[in-house]
Formats: structure tokens, C-alpha cells, sequence
């Protein structure tokens, strides 16, 4: 199951639950940063102050890997825990489609690790995944993450209303794309550009 992406300056590979004290750091020191981005949690306890629930929820993730749904990555940059991208919603069918989503820490945050670990994972949802389709959604508000799909060069298909539910307000999202037909085209030069 295990499955380890190696960039320039990123490792991406699915958390355990040796790296608990690490996350649970970085999510306590991020709290207010990532808060206006998220869902609100609910878990309870909450996995950034309870191991027993973050093992839970490592537990899970590796359920869904097992199962071929969903595919967690701690982003990590030399031996600290920075971050994740997760490729959740894998659909197989005529559909042959996922949605991508990451987060990174405020410490961390306007480095390049999240275009990065993307490139990774967009090549992994094609070339391992043998996935048709990779979509990422994004609160327009969230000019950041709008420069981390632009700099990649993925097709903006339009603003979906009220997407998802963000801090507790249903917020739009716009949706991102890319097939794997424009991989074909696009991976080498962001492999050039990110990762070679």
C-alpha cells in the first residue's frame, strides 16, 4: 500500500501514526491560518490533540487506499511535516475520475512545495492511478491556491455555486481540471519546471 513521491524538494508518502506529534504541531501552529479554508471538524476528539483519534483517521485513509477511493500524501520537506494532498472521490466506471485537495502549512505557505507535490500527484493519478481525469476545486477568495492550478497551467471549467460547505457556509468553488490526454502533453515541461 505504501507509496512514496520524491520532487526536488518535497516527499510525499501516506502519514502513519508515528508522525502524529509532527502534524498534530503543525495543524495546532496553523490553526487560524487553515481554519478559513476547511471544513468544520467533525471529529471529536479532534486528531491535532488526540493520537488515538489521529491513528483513527490514519486508519481510514489506509482503508480507502486499500479500497482504490481515496489516496493520502503527508507532504513533507526534508524531515519536516509541511503539508497534505489527497486525492479523494475516485471514481472508476466510464468515469474514471478523482478530485484533488492539499493544504500547507502557514510556515510553509508561498514556498512552491504545493505546485510541486501536485505535479506528483496529478502524474501519479495518471500513470499509476491509470485515472481519465484530476479535478481540483478552489474558493475564489483563496488567491493562493488559485496561483498554485495557474502556474500548472490546468483548464478552469467554471465556478460551481455553493459547492461546498467551508467553516460552516455553503461557499462556490471553482473547478480546475486536467485529462489525461493534456498530461500527455503538459508533463514534461512542469516535470522540467518542478521537478527535474
Amino acid at each position: 500500500m505504501s507509496q512514496t513521491l520524491i520532487g526536488r524538494r518535497v516527499l510525499l508518502r501516506p502519514l502513519v501514526v508515528g508522525d502524529f506529534s509532527k502534524w498534530a504541531d503543525v495543524r495546532t501552529e496553523s490553526h487560524d491560518w487553515l481554519r478559513v479554508w476547511e471544513p468544520l471538524p467533525v471529529a471529536d476528539p479532534d486528531p491535532a490533540s488526540d493520537k488515538s483519534a489521529f491513528a483513527l483517521r490514519c486508519a481510514a485513509r489506509d482503508r480507502d487506499w486499500l479500497a482504490g477511493v481515496g489516496y493520502g500524501f503527508g507532504v513533507f520537506v526534508g524531515d519536516e511535516f509541511a503539508g497534505e494532498i489527497n486525492i479523494n472521490s475516485v471514481q472508476r466506471g466510464p468515469f474514471q475520475s478523482c478530485q484533488v485537495g492539499y493544504w500547507i502549512s502557514e510556515k510553509h505557505a508561498g514556498k512552491g512545495y504545493v505546485p510541486e507535490g501536485l505535479v506528483l500527484v496529478i502524474d501519479y493519478v495518471f500513470s499509476k492511478l491509470k485515472l481519465h481525469r484530476a479535478e481540483v476545486a478552489i474558493v475564489p477568495r483563496n488567491v493562493a491556491s488559485l496561483r498554485v492550478v495557474e502556474k500548472l497551467g490546468l483548464r478552469n471549467e467554471g465556478t460551481a455555486r455553493r459547492f461546498l460547505e467551508i467553516n460552516g457556509v455553503w461557499e462556490d468553488h471553482v473547478r480546475f481540471a486536467v485529462t489525461e490526454e493534456d498530461w500527455a502533453v503538459m508533463a514534461k515541461g512542469l516535470f522540467e519546471a518542478w521537478i527535474d
